[in-house]
């Protein structure tokens, strides 16, 4: 099939044509710095798609977006963080693609959103104690790391726990951005393979409609970038807060 032909075979109306757009532009807005709102692209690319398969069209537009921002981002980026959490991100995405076609998507949604909240009322708390201490253990990097890797394969949902992550360590606006630029382009390298192959979610038919997509990343990533410069670092950990506890409620009742 010629490549108009590929696009008219998804039979998308208006309404999910919108959709789609809204998604992929939140996805550049995202990347640019606006964290937390991932999982509101999830959604609707899963109502357009079903869950699985809007992984697949995610991914590669994932790292379309991820190569823009560590090249934007690659002088903030803290190389001691991510080599602390890739270890076990890497083995994450490896249970996650072997297990991904078994679990229960309802009982993985919201074990995922109870970690989420929980884990943000238990940030929320620590920020309003005023403390200095910042989680070093290699317990909670670890476990943050497989968590990360686990949820980043199944569902695209790895923002809202490598949010708290960084937000739990005390990076810096800049520095945060940089430090989950780069983490999140090599762990998304690394689950193609398995979307191609195994799940084979990514396909020629899905390169062909991320291709009319990749636009609107770009506008979306400009758009963003322009807004993280004039947000403070207090108002950005209290933006990431409240929507990646939106992102654990959203998750937990959709």
């Amino acid at each position: 099939m010629s490549y108009f032909e590929i696009l008219q075979s998804y039979n998308l109306s208006i309404l999910q044509w919108i959709a789609i757009g809204l998604a992929v532009f939140l996805l550049g807005f995202s990347k640019s710095g606006i964290k937390g709102i991932g999982i509101i692209i999830v959604v609707i690319l899963a109502f357009v798609f079903g869950e699985k398969a809007s992984t697949g069209f995610l991914l590669p537009l994932l790292i379309a977006a991820d190569i823009l921002a560590v090249v934007y981002y690659n002088r903030h980026t803290q190389w001691k963080y991510v080599f602390k959490l890739l270890p076990l991100m890497v083995v994450g995405v490896v249970v996650g693609a072997w297990l991904g076609n078994s679990i229960s998507e309802i009982v993985f949604k919201r074990l995922m959103a109870v970690i989420i909240i929980v884990s943000v009322v238990l940030m929320i708390y620590n920020e309003n104690r005023k403390t200095d201490t910042i989680p070093n253990s290699r317990l909670f990097s670890g476990t943050m790391g497989f968590l990360s890797g686990f949820t980043s394969m199944v569902g695209n949902l790895a923002g809202p726990i490598s949010n708290i992550y960084f937000l739990a360590i005390r990076l810096p606006k800049n520095e945060f951005i940089g430090t989950a630029a780069w983490l999140f382009f090599i762990i998304n390298l690394f689950k193609l393979p398995f979307h191609i192959f195994v799940w084979k979610t990514v396909s020629k038919e899905t390169l062909i409609l991320n291709s009319v997509m990749l636009p609107i990343v770009i506008v979306g990533f400009c758009i963003g970038v322009a807004i993280v410069k004039i947000i403070s670092n207090v108002n950005y950990r209290r933006f990431i807060l409240i929507v990646t506890a939106l992102g654990g409620a959203i998750m937990l009742f959709r």
